[in-house]
């Protein structure tokens, strides 16, 4: 399938010949920094310029010597999955000297550099852009010293900086997503999840202290995602007496039956006086406001846990990686972009898409949420925060309070095949529908289910745990209505059904289409329908990003590292990987950007023989350097012909001599296991605001009768936008024969994948980010948390 046109600069065009770039890490480490400077080093080396490591920081810029070093292609080999920062990093109170910067600007001069990429917190790039405004007084400082020749100030006369923001905290305004956020989260679910199979045992309490002195996002988002039942973050501190509601309500689930009850707590929590809620006082307060007698009569204490540096630590998730990897490349074209007048910009994430925006207006955000937080200005501080941070709070709130009984009933299913983060939809379905006074119905087994009859109610206490659950709790089919439209319509006569909420894939999409036509015979179904799109495959039209694609993602790039760490130490070898989706090639292309992959074979970009040739030969001259692993992804239909067993068998007859093969199918472990935070996360707040969108369709009605195209809608992401789309209306952005969309946003990355794997290709830049305003980059509608 031809890909759209679009504007291109071509690989003689991207030049950067003459330009020398380093690149750094500083303060904290974060998982995927890596990547990112895998991402700066070889975009670096594509365009033409020189490349230079500065190792441990700033401290290494300003010791000079071997801390400098020039980058090959071959020394980022092999660090795309490695945690931390193999560069190393270093907080350095020596830069902070005008002394330090002059030491530091002379060691680059030496070797040319006058190109910085910065990977750090906002301490770190505001020290970056302090040294860019010194830059020429630093040189002439030197030439008066005789340090350097007087031609050094005019041929070096402008420091170029480019940031990206490494923090797991997320705490830096104008970018959704920080490098190793995402990681980090992971890292905190997999404690949870642990922690909540010995609690339900024991029916125990558990505290949980997670990191962020000045920003709650790990600790919402993470209890978001574990179903906590109360959180406390620095920015939104709670009101006066929040010891006694707390525990009313840890009395209140315990009541339904619940085993146990999880609390977060950030670091850097505190009440509206300012003063520290610290984990170990809400253990205490919880031990004596609930007093525990010794088992078997009740259950025991509470327990504290502290995360510490566990969430710094381990591998990126696929996340991290893609966004690490994006960034770097975005921020070496911003260099090779800007000019003597151009300011100092850090490369940011808006949706899904990369934005430019200067440095020192973030930092200046950032530093004034602290600010407002200092003067106990909270509902301002989040404000500045972004828009985000204040709506995931609302669908926490929903999810932790009952409203009265409503007059209408709605029932919610799965369709198509299981995917990861369906029962956290679910779940926030049947929560916020009850919290909104609705009578929340759950079918079973989807549409074949619905015409069985396999409806009945469901409470607020029957989808306790729901979140961290892989697969689908309800049971979803593929099975389509249009043949059972009669019966089904029976069912919502007989259970008087008010509006329809579907989680699911392509089937579910063509489902609504279905009733929609049969509204003309049936009044049962002009009622509100709204779907949530959630499948594996990331083939929805209407959405950039559905639930289950991320979990997907991981699982590929977790096998995908182990495969190759299974040939560490043996001769060369190229492993063939087929990956789902169907027809569309995203987990065979994003899961080959987060595992490093040569290649990736997939039904949107036709090939053929020759193409499978070019790829044999680029890997056998890639074979013949230090490279001692290969990695090829193919989409399960890709090519009819061009099977996985064919390519197998051409690459291992090909590579005799230089390489061997080995070829793998992941199958359904793509769809199996516990929801990745990402998938929690976006499938509790999609599905939270498709409730919220239904109820503001059923107020309104005295009778309820829906019959207009926007009463039959598709939430789904669009580049920065959580938008409802009328199903019909996205019926010509839809290949029915394939099951795919027409335009598909992710194939603006294969580039990017291939430019990393060392091939000379072409590379869209069109949709590059282009410098805006940090008060401006956030459309009505952007959900901050949803990316990529």
């Amino acid at each position: 399938m031809a890909q759209p046109d679009t504007k291109k600069i071509f690989f003689e065009n991207l030049s950067g010949a003459g330009k020398a770039i380093a690149v750094l890490t500083s303060g904290g480490d974060a998982q995927g920094m890596n990547a990112a400077v895998r991402a700066v080093v070889r975009m670096g080396l594509y365009v033409g310029a020189k490349v230079y490591f500065i190792h441990e920081g700033y401290q290494g810029m300003v010791d000079g010597g071997e801390n400098i070093r020039e980058a090959t292609w071959e020394s980022v080999s092999s660090m795309l999955q490695v945690g931390g920062t193999v560069i190393g990093s270093a907080r350095c109170k020596e830069f902070r000297s005008h002394e330090g910067r002059l030491k530091a600007a002379h060691n680059l001069v030496q070797r040319g550099i006058t190109n910085l990429c910065v990977i750090g917190g906002d301490g770190s790039l505001t020290g970056a852009n302090l040294f860019r405004e010194e830059w020429s007084g630093l040189l002439n400082e030197l030439v008066e010293q005789g340090v350097i020749e007087a031609e050094s100030v005019q041929k070096y006369s402008a420091l170029h900086i480019v940031g990206m923001v490494g923090s797991i905290d997320n705490d830096f305004c104008g970018t959704d997503m920080t490098i190793g956020t995402d990681s980090a989260l992971h890292r905190i679910i997999e404690v949870v999840d642990a922690i909540m199979t010995t609690a339900q045992s024991h029916q125990r309490t558990f505290v949980l202290e997670v990191m962020g002195r000045h920003c709650g996002y790990l600790a919402l988002v993470s209890a978001l995602a574990c179903g906590a039942d109360w959180v406390l973050i620095p920015e939104m501190p709670p009101e006066d007496g929040w010891e006694d509601k707390m525990c009313q309500k840890l009395s209140a689930t315990r009541s339904r039956g619940t085993r146990l009850n999880i609390i977060i707590v950030a670091e850097g929590a505190i009440d509206r006086h300012g003063k520290p809620i610290t984990s170990s006082y809400v253990k205490e307060d919880v031990s004596t406001q609930l007093p525990y007698d010794p088992p078997p009569s009740s259950p025991p204490p509470p327990s504290l846990t502290i995360l510490g540096h566990v969430q710094r630590g381990g591998t990126p998730s696929a996340f991290d990686r893609i966004l690490a990897s994006r960034m770097g490349v975005e921020a070496v074209l911003a260099l090779l972009e800007t000019t003597a007048n151009t300011p100092a910009c850090v490369v940011s994430l808006s949706g899904n898409q990369s934005v430019r925006l200067p440095l020192m207006e973030c930092v200046q955000m950032t530093q004034e949420v602290q600010k407002a937080m200092d003067q106990k200005r909270f509902e301002e501080a989040v404000k500045l925060r972004g828009r985000s941070d204040g709506r995931r709070h609302v669908p926490f709130t929903l999810l932790c309070s009952l409203l009265p009984q409503s007059n209408f009933n709605v029932a919610v299913l799965n369709v198509g095949a299981p995917a990861a983060g369906m029962n956290a939809a679910v779940r926030s379905a049947v929560r916020v529908g009850i919290s909104e006074g609705h009578k929340m119905f759950a079918v079973s087994d989807g549409f074949e289910g619905f015409y069985k009859g396999q409806i009945k109610e469901i409470k607020w206490a029957d989808v306790g745990g729901w979140t961290g659950q892989g697969g689908s709790l309800l049971g979803t089919k593929r099975t389509l209505p249009a043949k059972h439209v009669d019966k089904i319509a029976e069912q919502m006569r007989k259970h008087n059904i008010n509006a329809l909420l579907v989680i699911g894939g392509f089937e579910a999409f063509l489902s609504l289409l279905e009733l929609l036509m049969a509204r003309g015979k049936y009044d049962e179904f002009c009622v509100p329908m709204a779907m949530v799109p959630a499948t594996v495959s990331n083939n929805v039209p209407g959405s950039d990003l559905s639930i289950g694609a991320d979990t997907a993602l991981n699982a590929i790039t977790t096998t995908c590292d182990r495969i190759k760490q299974s040939a560490s130490g043996t001769k060369r070898r190229v492993f063939i990987i087929e990956t789902m989706g169907g027809y569309c090639g995203y987990l065979a292309t994003v899961g080959g950007l987060a595992a490093g992959a040569d290649a990736a074979y997939i039904y949107e970009e036709s090939f053929d023989i020759r193409d499978l040739q070019a790829n044999v030969e680029h890997l056998t001259e890639k074979m013949k350097t230090s490279i001692q692993r290969g990695l090829v992804l193919r989409n399960e239909n890709s090519n009819e012909n061009y099977t996985t067993d064919f390519i197998y068998q051409l690459y291992t007859e090909e590579g005799k001599g230089v390489f061997d093969c080995r070829k793998n199918v992941l199958g359904h472990m793509q769809q199996g296991g516990a929801p990745s935070p990402f998938d929690r996360n976006f499938g509790t707040k999609i599905s939270a605001k498709a409730m919220q969108w239904v109820s503001k369709k059923l107020l309104p009605c005295g009778r309820v009768f829906a019959n207009t195209e926007d009463s039959c809608c598709l939430l789904g992401m669009r580049r920065r936008a959580l938008i409802f789309q009328p199903v019909v209306q996205l019926k010509d952005e839809t290949d029915f024969v394939h099951r795919i969309p027409k335009e598909q946003w992710w194939l603006k990355l294969r580039p990017l994948m291939k430019i990393l794997a060392k091939y000379k290709t072409s590379y869209d830049v069109s949709d590059s980010g282009q410098l805006e305003h940090v008060v401006h980059n956030r459309p009505k509608e952007s959900d901050a948390s949803v990316a990529m």
